[in-house]
């Protein structure tokens, strides 16, 4: 929902959709002939591989492309290999695809069976990394930094989503569960669970301590979640461990739950899909499902000129392919009508105050915009507040212009990071 004001003077209220008392199940949407998956290992000729095309695969297997390397993917799937290649992401982001042809009769991989009744952080590691709804990688780290407090947010990020509340609707079990796991494994005693008001009751029955999240956007954004329930504010360029806290998402800690429940690796991610009509349907759907199955099932019509976001309305990422699959961070795919896709302009800034008047970081976006159309991304973040961005997306949204700030801001934030990184292997 949206509410202007009729004078323009105050800032335009968007609300979260709150899941209903009486939300369907999920429809199961199963991927027809091929899965793909998506491995942050980039490897060349001179490499020793350890997968390859023809090669058959299990139901819960890890593959690890590398013989020498930690970083695996688990099968969702029993089937072969027909391709390893690789694949460009987000920004330029070099992967390597793998792509699964299913077979009908599936057969499971036992290797995390035999180690599943004794829950340990190395365990997890070595194959729940990969999780639907995403375990951070902080959970992992050696980092001296001590966390003492672990946040589950049960509240979906941008508008439109319900996945991360229905979880918190219908799995309060496996969460409950997954915090026992949590806190056996890390050692770590206190925990919060943020949702929105409709969904305290069932969340108090997950062992968490419940803190109700305001359904005003973007008050479920992690920075803000911190805020507003533990009175913390993380300084610009810092991160959530550097306090003390990890935030953990309700479906990853189910999914952990669920894993150390059924001694089986949790492969199916649950996921709102909304339509060019605006309406929604949560699906389940195993991880690497191209889009095409999904609008095929639903009856979903992708045409030329349309658009397809991974995310919602605020913060997604369009992809350019249907064949674009599932993955474990996706909760929302929505699809847009090319009739009605903002327009989007390189019009000059006319400083009408619009993007610093509604920024709840009071980052002056207006200033900072000027240097990031430059590529000047240094003087941004040392001179505009360039970090101490929350990636709310509010700015590109009022935006009188029309210039696409939000992704002016994160493109400038993984180039310097990308930058840092260089810099520090050279030293």
């Amino acid at each position: 929902m949206i509410k202007r004001s009729f004078f323009g003077l105050q800032k335009p209220r968007l609300e979260y959709d709150i899941v209903s008392a009486a939300a369907p199940e999920p429809r199961e949407i199963s991927a027809s002939e091929t899965v793909q998956l998506f491995s942050n290992t980039v490897f060349d000729k001179k490499d020793q591989v350890a997968l390859q095309p023809g090669d058959e695969v299990k139901t819960g297997q890890k593959l690890t492309i590398l013989k020498e390397s930690e970083d695996y993917v688990i099968s969702p799937v029993t089937g072969t290999i027909t391709s390893i290649s690789p694949c460009t992401g987000d920004f330029g982001v070099q992967m390597t695809s793998i792509i699964i042809n299913r077979k009908d009769k599936e057969e499971k991989d036992g290797r995390f069976n035999e180690i599943s009744k004794t829950p340990s952080l190395q365990n997890t590691k070595d194959f729940l990394a990969g999780l639907p709804g995403v375990l951070p990688s902080a959970l992992f780290s050696e980092s001296d930094r001590k966390i003492d407090t672990i946040v589950i947010n049960g509240m979906d990020t941008d508008l439109l989503v319900n996945t991360k509340q229905y979880i918190v609707k219908t799995s309060t079990s496996a969460i409950k569960k997954g915090i026992q796991i949590l806190k056996e494994i890390t050692g770590i005693e206190n925990f919060v669970i943020a949702v929105p008001e409709a969904l305290s009751l069932e969340a108090s029955s997950t062992g968490a301590a419940v803190k109700t999240v305001s359904s005003i956007y973007p008050k479920a954004l992690p920075h803000l979640v911190l805020k507003e329930i533990l009175g913390k504010e993380i300084p610009a360029g810092s991160s959530f461990e550097e306090l003390g806290v990890l935030l953990i998402g309700a479906e990853a800690v189910a999914s952990l739950g669920t894993a150390y429940t059924t001694n089986e690796i949790p492969t199916k991610k649950i996921i709102t899909v909304i339509d060019k009509h605006g309406f929604k349907k949560l699906i389940s759907t195993i991880l690497g499902t191209p889009l095409k199955d999904i609008f095929s099932a639903l009856s979903i019509s992708a045409e030329d000129s349309d658009r397809i976001i991974i995310g919602g309305p605020m913060t997604g990422s369009s992809v350019y392919t249907e064949d674009h699959p599932i993955c474990n961070d996706t909760d929302a795919v929505i699809v847009q009508d090319r009739n009605v896709i903002p327009f989007i302009s390189d019009n000059a800034c006319i400083n009408c105050g619009e993007c610093v008047r509604i920024c709840p970081a009071k980052v002056p976006a207006n200033m900072l915009v000027r240097f990031l159309e430059v590529s000047q991304y240094e003087e941004a973040a040392d001179s505009y507040d360039l970090f101490s961005c929350i990636e709310c997306g509010l700015c590109s949204y009022v935006c009188t212009a029309k210039i696409p700030i939000f992704q002016y801001i994160r493109l400038a934030k993984y180039e310097l990071a990308r930058i840092h990184a260089a810099e520090a292997e050279n030293v």
